[in-house]
C-alpha cells in the first residue's frame, strides 16, 4: 500500500517513473503509486536530495509482487541500488535471490510492537488489511471475517498473485480457516463481484459503488477524512484479528553506490520522512513520536494475526494453489 491512495488523485500512467536529467546516483525500484503526484516519492527525493547533494531516480512497478518478480527476470542486470515496496510477507523469497546485501541499520528506533530484528530489510511503513465500506449505505458491518464470508454481502479484492493485499487475504483466511480455507474461498466466490490484478482497480471499483466491501487497509479511512472531507467509508474491525503488513526497503548487492543507498534507507526513518509517508502512503509510521492528523485517532486499532516470514515463504505455493482451485475467476 498499501500504501496506494495517491492513485486516488492521478493515474497509473502519469506516475510509471520520475525521470532524471542525468544519470542518478541512486536508482530505487518502488511501486507506481508511491511515485505518484500524490504519493510519497517526490517528497522524499526532493527532501534527500537536499540532503546528499545528489540525484535520485525511482523506476516504478505496479506492486511489490513486480518489484520482486523484476529482480528475478533481471538478476544481476538489474538497475536498482535500492528496492522500496517489498512486504514482510515476501521478504523471504526477495532474500532468496542472492540479490540484498544486509542494511547495517540501527534499527533501536523502531516501534517495538513492531519486534523488528532482520539484518537485510529496513520497514518504512506498516498498516493492517481490513474490508474497507460506506456507513452511509451499512450502517451495521459484518464483525469479523467469517461473518463476511458466510454473508451475501458483495466483495472486491485482489489477485494474492500478483497484489500484496490479495497475498494478505489469502494469509488472513488461513489464519482463520486453517484446513478449512478452500471451503471458506469457495463461500466467499459465491458473492465475489470480481478479483483484481491490483488494488487501485478493486478500490476504484467500490468508490463507483461496485460492491459492499472492498479490501484494503485499517488506515484507508484516513485518507477520505483528511485528502476529502468525507468521513463515511470505515474499516470493519474483525473479531479473529486483521494480517498486518510491514513495508520494507532494501539495498541490492550489485548497487554501484552501497554507501548512499544506506544513506538512504536511513533517511526512510527520519522525523522528516516518516511525517511525510504516512500523510502521502496513507500508512502508520515505523517509528513513535510523529505527529499524525487526529484522523488517524478515529482508524480501527486490530489485533495482530497471522504467520512468520519464514511459514509463508514455505506455504506460499500452496496457498495459492488453494486458492486458485476454489476461487480464481
Amino acid at each position: 500500500m498499501s500504501r496506494f491512495f495517491a492513485l486516488l488523485l492521478t493515474s497509473l500512467l502519469s506516475a510509471s517513473v520520475i525521470a532524471a536529467d542525468k544519470q542518478a546516483d541512486l536508482t530505487v525500484y518502488t511501486y507506481d503509486s508511491f511515485v505518484s503526484e500524490w504519493g510519497p516519492g517526490p517528497k522524499l527525493e526532493q527532501a534527500f536530495e537536499a540532503r546528499c547533494q545528489c540525484n535520485l531516480e525511482f523506476i516504478a512497478a505496479e506492486d511489490g509482487v513486480s518489484i520482486l518478480n523484476r529482480l528475478r527476470i533481471e538478476k544481476s542486470k538489474n538497475k536498482a541500488d535500492v528496492i522500496l515496496g517489498i512486504d514482510d510477507a515476501l521478504i523471504e523469497e526477495t532474500r532468496a535471490t542472492g540479490l540484498i546485501a544486509p542494511h547495517q541499520q540501527d534499527l533501536s528506533g523502531l516501534k517495538a510492537e513492531l519486534k523488528w530484528t532482520d539484518s537485510d530489510f529496513a520497514p518504512f511503513d506498516y498498516g493492517y488489511f481490513a474490508f474497507v465500506y460506506d456507513s452511509s449505505k451499512i450502517s451495521q458491518p459484518v464483525s469479523s471475517l467469517d461473518q463476511l464470508v458466510k454473508s451475501d454481502a458483495s466483495v472486491l479484492y485482489q489477485d494474492p498473485r500478483t497484489s500484496t493485499p490479495g497475498q494478505g487475504l489469502m494469509m488472513w483466511m488461513k489464519a482463520v480457516y486453517g484446513d478449512q480455507s478452500e471451503q471458506a474461498w469457495q463461500q466467499l466466490a459465491s458473492h465475489t463481484v470480481t478479483v483484481t490484478k491490483g488494488w487501485w482497480e478493486a478500490y476504484s471499483m467500490f468508490l463507483q459503488g461496485s460492491a459492499d466491501y472492498v479490501l484494503s487497509y485499517s488506515t484507508s479511512p484516513a485518507y477520505h477524512i483528511v485528502a476529502e472531507g468525507k468521513q463515511q467509508y470505515k474499516a470493519a474491525l474483525f473479531s479473529e484479528g486483521h494480517v498486518a503488513q510491514i513495508e520494507v526497503a532494501a539495498v541490492t548487492r550489485t548497487s554501484d553506490n552501497p554507501a548512499l543507498a544506506r544513506d538512504f534507507l536511513h533517511f526512510l526513518t527520519s522525523s522528516e520522512a516518516q511525517t511525510i509517508i504516512p500523510v502521502t502512503n496513507w500508512m502508520l509510521p515505523v517509528t513513535d513520536n510523529v505527529e499524525l492528523p487526529q484522523a488517524f485517532d478515529q482508524l480501527i486499532a486490530p489485533k495482530r494475526i497471522g504467520f512468520s516470514n519464514q511459514e509463508v515463504a514455505s506455504q506460499r505455493k500452496k496457498w495459492l494453489r488453494e486458492w486458485r482451485n476454489a476461487a480464481a475467476r
